[in-house]
């Protein structure tokens, strides 16, 4: 499509933020090479001093920790959990224990979403004590300035992250890179391999399967269920969001893990159900998935099964998969995270211009906005 025509159809930003991201992961890899010493200097000392870390954002932001807690939890032998900002801030006493020291790591595009700095004050007020890491798209939101002191340490994104768009697209998988690769600064070097690969998948997704999203988008489902386990609990969390935001709620979403949708969820599948499939590489994972699918076969039939994955997943016939792999090669599955939500974001983009709806504002009535506003913070009595 035209750079007039989506002027017009209001989807410049969203095509230009989803279509950038390859190219915005190797620069990621340089900005987190670039403050290698500095990240690395400040999270020896928080790591130290710190009981355990919570991985927290509000909507997308939030599911970037859903991603990287194994990963953290493994790096640091601390306990990691995420929790998003509108939990810490409305049940602050369930999640910070007083007097215990904690690393929060945030994520934000603007970080000027009213939970960020109260989730923060909260942690201030409760932990007496706590290390900050900033991960956002944005030093001059709230977030990126609130406090200074050696505890803090704010890693902002290129400048190109920070989408216009309502719905996040480069500045989620840009975010969750970055965590990726500060995880491991000991191994950053090795890390590039890794990224080099990611590029060439995201470029694949983009240059040689968007047509056949767009054709999949045609079709006339109403509901949309993804499914992810491990850190892709994450990603189909993210791409439930994604096409659910897109299409203004005319397609209604819901992601469950490949176990979890046994257990009452799969209820929702009917025949106008499209089920989107998020395989894990890791064999010992892959039983379980493969089992949930022929399980399909047991119960109303959805409309359609997408498979998304990096090698072939043998025993599973669907009617569409997206392989990203030719030759063999293996990511970590923190790695291919990044990638995995790019086909929801297109068929999402797709889908939203299919229905008369304007991607970069697809919101009718207004309902959401690109920064949540009218958030009333409260003081807490402890």
């Amino acid at each position: 499509m035209e750079l007039p025509a989506l002027k017009v159809k209001g989807a410049i930003h969203t095509a230009r933020e989803i279509t950038q991201q390859p190219e915005l992961w190797q620069a990621v890899w340089q900005e987190v090479r670039a403050h290698r010493a500095g990240l690395g200097q400040f999270l020896t000392v928080a790591l130290k001093n710190s009981r355990r870390i919570i991985l927290t954002g509000a909507g997308t932001s939030a599911f970037i920790g859903l991603s990287l807690s194994g990963l953290y939890q493994r790096k640091t032998g601390l306990v990691t959990q995420a929790i998003p900002t509108t939990d810490l801030v409305s049940h602050p006493l369930d999640y910070f224990i007083p007097g215990q020291p904690v690393l929060l790591i945030s994520f934000a595009r603007s970080g000027n979403s009213p939970e960020s700095v109260a989730a923060v004050s909260l942690a201030g007020e409760i932990c007496k004590s706590f290390y900050h890491l900033i991960i956002t798209c944005n030093t001059s939101g709230k977030l990126a300035l609130h406090g200074k002191d050696d505890r803090k340490f704010v890693f902002a994104l290129p400048e190109e992250a920070n989408d216009q768009s309502l719905a996040m697209t480069s500045s989620y998988t840009g975010m969750l890179l970055a965590a990726v690769l500060i995880a491991q600064l000991d191994q950053l070097e090795e890390a590039r391999k890794s990224v080099e690969v990611l590029v060439g998948y995201g470029k694949k997704l983009i240059d040689y399967y968007a047509a056949d999203l767009a054709k999949i988008a045609e079709k006339k489902f109403s509901r949309a269920v993804f499914l992810g386990s491990g850190p892709f609990y994450g990603t189909a969390k993210e791409s439930h969001l994604k096409l659910q935001e897109l299409t203004d709620g005319k397609v209604i979403c819901k992601e469950d893990s490949f176990l979890g949708l046994r257990h009452g969820p799969k209820a929702v599948i009917d025949e106008r159900t499209l089920v989107w499939y998020i395989f894990s590489n890791e064999e010992y994972v892959s039983k379980y998935e493969r089992d949930l699918v022929h399980s399909m076969k047991r119960g109303h039939p959805p409309m359609m099964e997408i498979g998304i994955m990096e090698r072939m997943v043998p025993g599973v016939s669907l009617d569409h998969t997206f392989c990203l792999a030719e030759n063999g090669k293996s990511l970590p599955e923190e790695f291919l995270a990044v990638c995995l939500v790019l086909p929801a974001q297109i068929l999402a983009f797709f889908k939203s211009l299919k229905l008369g709806l304007k991607p970069d504002m697809p919101s009718s009535t207004g309902a959401i906005t690109r920064v949540v506003e009218g958030v009333q913070i409260y003081n807490l009595k402890v």
